[in-house]
């Protein structure tokens, strides 16, 4: 969400550099429409349009000729969004911290066709120690939440009026959603992911988590550049190649090798906490950790750790697909290769995500609590996806 935050500060605050209220002079309107043509609203002719940059297609940003007075319409798809955002709440969780708003008070909702209004401010808007006064409007349809927001130096009757009609000129023209293929073997190859999947707010009973469109390309090309430096097929090959070659889980069994090697193994399973404390400088928590890793590798050996390479590699096949790197072929063959890796190597979707869990815990240096519930929960759901077959025979459908 760190992007989405970014884009809605450079943009306020280019909406707040001369605010001077809102004339009296009769306004034209004219339609603007998003990038991707999924939502258009009527403003003043004369406003110009303003870039909202890269993962926003859905929105509308515009400004007065003097840059005096700016509206925006955020769109944010439920497919993409639902699970970061929740609902509304969160959506005016963001706009309210983006915009520092502030003295808000309910008043009367727009009317605004084929949207439902929940509720709508009168607020303070502040960025970058400028400060105007501000109208938000937040609504959802089956397709995206929304929220409509409008800032001027002063808003009087006439501003107010201005803001109602443009809401009340609010057009949506939700995309076709393909309907994603998906079988047993596909769901499988969810499952080695959906922990990750659902941390991330999507949807782990669709390959790559979202439907393949604009929006989705836009958003995930963003995150594998963030979070990966992967930025086209190359970089993403090679991501992959490491992952599935090397990973977290080389350094983690050298690790584990070395404790091996300075006599761990001839410590029973019970002192093994205690010898790590009087021989290393870690706290009590990390030499539990340590002793707790060091026991599941005497069981399963260098490979330990590698359901959390495996899990991501998984995840970001998916991703790729999305992105636009990988065809949707490239992706699910590369994703069955590695699934006959993964099924190889372990028993159960019980010991394969233990092995995710440890190998989380070794990177991220914090507790694996809260992805642990996570697992249990989608397990104890009604339409659980781990009932399918660890041992399953994969079919290529595609």
């Amino acid at each position: 969400m760190r992007n989405l935050r970014k884009n809605v500060m450079i943009v306020i605050t280019a909406l707040m550099l001369a605010l001077v209220g809102c004339g009296s002079k009769e306004v034209v309107m004219k339609e603007f429409s998003s990038e991707d043509q999924t939502v258009s609203i009527q403003m003043n002719e004369e406003w110009k349009v303003e870039d909202m940059g890269e993962g926003s297609e859905g929105w509308i940003a515009a400004l007065s000729d003097d840059e005096s007075q700016g509206m925006i319409v955020m769109q944010l798809p439920k497919s993409l969004y639902s699970g970061n955002i929740v609902d509304l709440d969160g959506v005016k969780e963001i706009v309210t911290s983006s915009y520092s708003i502030s003295d808000q008070e309910l008043v009367e909702n727009p009317s605004v066709s084929g949207m439902d209004v929940k509720e709508t401010y009168s607020c303070v808007m502040s960025a970058d120690g400028v400060t105007g006064k501000g109208r938000v409007l937040y609504g959802e349809t089956e397709y995206a939440y929304y929220s409509i927001l409008y800032v001027a130096n002063r808003i009087n009757d006439a501003g107010v009026e201005y803001f109602n009609q443009a809401c009340g000129s609010f057009k949506e023209t939700a995309p076709e959603v393909e309907e994603a293929v998906s079988t047993d073997t596909i769901q499988w190859f969810n499952n080695t992911c959906a922990v990750l999947t659902a941390v991330n707010g999507w949807d782990y009973t669709v390959f790559g988590g979202a439907a393949a469109n604009e929006g989705s390309k836009g958003i995930v090309q963003n995150l594998l550049e963030e979070w990966w430096d992967v930025t086209d097929k190359a970089s993403a090959d090679e991501t992959m190649d490491w992952l599935l070659g090397e990973g977290h889980r080389v350094s983690f069994a050298d690790e584990m090798a070395y404790l091996a090697e300075v006599g761990l193994a001839d410590v029973s399973a019970d002192e093994r906490v205690d010898a790590i404390l009087e021989n290393f400088e870690l706290s009590e928590e990390e030499a539990r950790n340590y002793a707790d890793w060091f026991t599941f590798y005497e069981q399963y050996g260098a490979d330990a750790a590698a359901g959390w390479d495996y899990s991501r590699a998984m995840s970001l096949l998916g991703y790729y697909y999305l992105a636009g790197y990988y065809t949707e072929e490239e992706a699910l063959d590369k994703s069955l290769e590695a699934a006959e890796t993964i099924q190889g190597s372990f028993g159960s979707w019980d010991e394969f995500m233990e092995s995710y869990f440890i190998g989380y815990e070794y990177w991220a240096e914090e507790s694996s609590a809260d992805r642990r519930e996570i697992y249990e929960e989608i397990k104890a759901s009604a339409d659980n996806p781990f009932r399918l077959d660890w041992n399953m025979t994969f079919e290529k459908t595609w």
